[in-house]
C-alpha cells in the first residue's frame, strides 16, 4: 500500500540539543524529538528526513523535513498534535502533503544560513542564544574588506579549506551563490546562500571573514586559501550559537 508523504517546516532553538541528526549515544536531537512524537501519533516507528544536519547548538527558522505515514492524516490536526507534544523550543510552522517522490534533502536546490556577530559588548538579552558575542568589544570591523573577500569566495569552488571533516571522501566542490554582509550598529550579519554546505563550512567562512575584518588577513588571500585545499590555512570556526538555517528552497 502506498504511504502518504508529508513535508514540514520547523523552527528551533538548538541551544540545548546535540544537533539535528539522531545519534546512538544521545536521544537529545531535533530529529529524535520529532520522531518520538510522530511515532506516538502513528502507533509505529516513523523516520523523518531533514534537509540539513545542523550541528549541536545551531538554530533553524526554516528547516525542512519529510516523513511517510501509512494512513492519511488531517494536516491541521497533525500539526497541532506535533506542537502540543514537542518541547517549547521546537515548533512545526507548516505541514503539508507532498508527492511520494519528494525528499527534503535530495530535492533541495538552495539553502540560506545566517550568522550574527556582536562586536560592541551588547548583551542582546532576548536574542543572546542566537548571537556570537566576541570576547571583548572590538574596533569596528572593516566591512568593505570583508565584502571584497566574500566576492572572491562566491561562485563554484573546491571548499576543502573550509571543511572540518578531514576524512571527507566525497567532492568538496560547492556553489556559493551569495554572501551578504551587513552592519546594524555594532552587530554584523552574514548571509550565505548556496547549493549545499560542507561540515562546519559556514562557521569557518564566517571565522575567516571576521579575521579579514579585524585586519588579521588580507581580503585578497581568499583565492590562495581556496587553492590550498587545507583546513589549517583558513580561519577559526565561529561558535555554533551564532548560526541559523534560515530556509531551504526546492
Amino acid at each position: 500500500m502506498e504511504k502518504m508523504n508529508y513535508k514540514i517546516i520547523i523552527q528551533y532553538d538548538g541551544t540545548r540539543y546535540d544537533g539535528w541528526q539522531k545519534q546512538g549515544n544521545t536521544a537529545n536531537t531535533i530529529q529524535g524529538r520529532l520522531e518520538a512524537v510522530l511515532s506516538r501519533y502513528a502507533g509505529t516507528d516513523v523516520e523523518i528526513h531533514g534537509a540539513g544536519r545542523t550541528d549541536a547548538g545551531v538554530h533553524a527558522l526554516g528547516q525542512t523535513a519529510n516523513f511517510h505515514l501509512a494512513q492519511e492524516a488531517d494536516t491541521q490536526e497533525l500539526q497541532a498534535y506535533l506542537n502540543r507534544y514537542l518541547p517549547d523550543d521546537i515548533e512545526v510552522t507548516e505541514l503539508s502533503r507532498v508527492p511520494e517522490r519528494f525528499h527534503s534533502r535530495l530535492n533541495a536546490v538552495e539553502k540560506t544560513y545566517r550568522y550574527r556577530v556582536e562586536t560592541g559588548g551588547r548583551k542582546h538579552v532576548f536574542e543572546r542564544k542566537q548571537i556570537y558575542r566576541m570576547d571583548t568589544a572590538v574596533p569596528a570591523l572593516d566591512l568593505e574588506a570583508m565584502k571584497r573577500a566574500a566576492a572572491v569566495l562566491e561562485g563554484t569552488h573546491d571548499f576543502k579549506s573550509f571543511c572540518a571533516n578531514k576524512r571527507m571522501k566525497k567532492s568538496t566542490v560547492r556553489t556559493l551563490k551569495r554572501i551578504g554582509i551587513t552592519r546594524q550598529g555594532t552587530e554584523y550579519i552574514f548571509d550565505f546562500t548556496g547549493d549545499g554546505f560542507l561540515y562546519n563550512m559556514v562557521r569557518i567562512l564566517t571565522g575567516t571573514l571576521l579575521e579579514v575584518g579585524q585586519g588579521k588577513r588580507d581580503w585578497n588571500s581568499m583565492q590562495e586559501l581556496l587553492d590550498a585545499k587545507d583546513r589549517s590555512q583558513a580561519g577559526f570556526t565561529a561558535p555554533a550559537q551564532g548560526l541559523t538555517l534560515v530556509n531551504v528552497r526546492y
